[in-house]
């Protein structure tokens, strides 16, 4: 098997659609037993049967329902041998409109539900050397405008994986980052009116991406080609945004 297919048991949440999706249908490819997760059954499990990977519906900010899916999915393989905490959900508005109520739910999926997942599998992991991938976004390392409760819960991400990377390095586990720019998915598509249909992977000079091209890097990151690589984010983001001539 190559050293860049990932095997043995992955859990990806966020898996029915979008860049989880194609992350899930990387390693099934690949061979390995995979678990996706959602808020909806009846999307997770049709997801599930197309690709050939197991369906379970969780809400990730609910400990009892990850504790759940880490369970299901150990019965069913016998453990966890990699984590992809791709759920995450987010909504437009300047700073003054973010209600108290949508400060927390945004903060509560993205970082609340990859701090649960995480912990949730953490034994698993450490029993199989397994490896975590985190997904944050270029939000959450740069900031953007009418994002910034997502952005905060996507830098959130970024520092804990930093954090926890050191930490759980002498249990033999990796943690790692995507932080990706604008990608195709369902809901950019929804937002900006770009499909992935209208992207060519050959051409780098561009600024939005297919939801495969982060798939790629997270294949990569979840596999023991990226042994030595350890608490890091990558960017991807597509060609860098430089002034050409700096303003004065």
């Amino acid at each position: 098997m190559s050293r860049f297919s990932v095997s043995g048991t992955a859990i990806v949440t966020g898996g029915s659609k979008g860049i989880g999706r194609s992350v899930a249908e990387r390693f099934v490819d690949d061979g390995a037993n995979v678990v996706i997760c959602s808020r909806t059954e009846e999307e997770v499990k049709a997801t599930a049967e197309e690709i050939g990977a197991l369906g379970v519906a969780c809400d990730v900010t609910d400990r009892d329902e990850v504790d759940a899916l880490v369970e299901t999915t150990v019965d069913e393989f016998g453990g966890v041998d990699v984590l992809v905490n791709n759920a995450g959900a987010s909504f437009m508005s300047n700073f003054e409109g973010v209600t108290p109520n949508g400060w927390d739910r945004v903060i509560d999926i993205n970082l609340g539900g990859t701090y649960n997942c995480t912990q949730a599998a953490g034994d698993h992991l450490k029993d199989g050397n397994g490896s975590v991938v985190n997904l944050s976004s270029l939000a959450g390392v740069q900031g953007a405008p009418y994002m910034s409760h997502y952005g905060a819960a996507k830098a959130g991400i970024i520092n804990l994986t930093r954090t926890l990377a050191y930490e759980w390095a002498s249990d033999g586990v990796r943690v790692n980052c995507v932080a990706p720019g604008y990608v195709a998915t369902p809901g950019v598509q929804a937002q900006m009116g770009v499909s992935a249909d209208d992207i060519d992977r050959a051409d780098p000079e561009r600024s939005v991406g297919e939801p495969e091209e982060i798939a790629d890097i997270i294949r990569f990151l979840a596999s023991p080609a990226s042994s030595f690589v350890v608490g890091e984010t990558v960017l991807a983001r597509g060609v860098p945004d430089i002034a050409e001539t700096p303003e004065v």
